[in-house]
């Protein structure tokens, strides 16, 4: 049987190797914005973290680490369907499982945060009591939105259909329907606005197993992170996340991705480049 997956030409990000089948690390892009509901731009977002990469230094001073001593390869975008939301998905979930099953570790750049359902998918049936780590300005626990089942503001309910909703931790929630923060304060664990602190109280709960990080660069305040798609006032710092993702360091992460940069959206790259030294700082932390 043929494969559905394709990619486009190869990534670019800093330190990327060439043989994907060396790598300990895949990153990979998901080029995917149909259900964006306020300002689209996020399909853009894979290959503006990439051009914005090339600006940094491939050391990390905080880390004390090389990019070049991870093994980790950027394989391109997928190739998707265009305004096919079903088919995109399943693209990607079986990417996901692709890499997965290979035994390497897949970091999917979006795009919208819809492409997380398929991915966190096909990590889970891989890895027992997956923990889920979401940090995001908003809920996204909807049923549907619009009519719509399928949408960037329901994949986390959907996710809680295939996975325990108690192994999901939500950090820096700020926005959404009274009904989800309902559902979340009975079902998940949703801190409001704050990431820091929380993240650092559930360590011990969550210590040897098996994390999948997702990452919606909306969870940062629009001061910090203009480029996405739905900005919320009053989120965190750059400086806040980078060190939400060192405090991870040593722990079990097996799976991230990182949604919703919008460079069409954004002001002077800023939202592109602080995503791109996210990537550098969780591949020297968890990898």
């Amino acid at each position: 049987m043929n494969s559905i997956v394709s990619y486009t030409q190869p990534g670019s990000f800093i330190k990327a190797i060439p043989n994907r089948s060396e790598a300990k690390v895949v990153l990979y892009g998901a080029p995917m914005d149909y259900t964006v509901s306020f300002k689209a731009g996020s399909r853009f977002g894979p290959q503006g973290i990439r051009h914005a990469s090339q600006g940094f230094e491939e050391y990390s001073p905080v880390l004390d680490r090389h990019l070049s001593t991870v093994p980790f390869a950027d394989i391109g975008d997928l190739v998707l369907p265009f305004g096919n939301v079903e088919k995109s998905l399943e693209v990607i979930y079986e990417a996901t499982k692709e890499i997965v099953e290979a035994g390497q570790i897949p970091f999917m750049l979006g795009g919208e945060h819809l492409v997380s359902l398929p991915s966190v998918r096909a990590v889970a049936e891989k890895y027992g009591d997956l923990v889920l780590l979401h940090f995001d300005a908003h809920t996204d626990l909807r049923d549907e939105f619009f009519g719509e089942r399928l949408s960037h503001a329901t994949v986390i309910k959907h996710i809680a259909e295939f996975m325990p909703a108690k192994n999901i931790y939500q950090f820096g929630i700020r926005s959404g329907e009274q009904e989800e923060f309902r559902w979340a304060r009975e079902n998940t664990h949703l801190t409001q606005d704050l990431v820091l602190e929380p993240l650092k109280s559930i360590l011990p709960q969550i210590a040897g197993r098996p994390i999948y990080i997702t990452l919606d660069i909306d969870v940062l305040d629009p001061a910090f992170a203009p480029g996405t798609g739905t900005q919320e006032p009053g989120g965190i710092s750059a400086m806040e996340i980078l060190q939400a993702v060192r405090l991870l360091q040593g722990q079990n992460v097996v799976a991230m991705d990182l949604v919703e940069v919008s460079p069409p959206n954004d002001t002077a790259g800023i939202t592109a480049a602080l995503a791109a030294k996210i990537v550098r700082e969780a591949i020297l932390a968890f990898w």
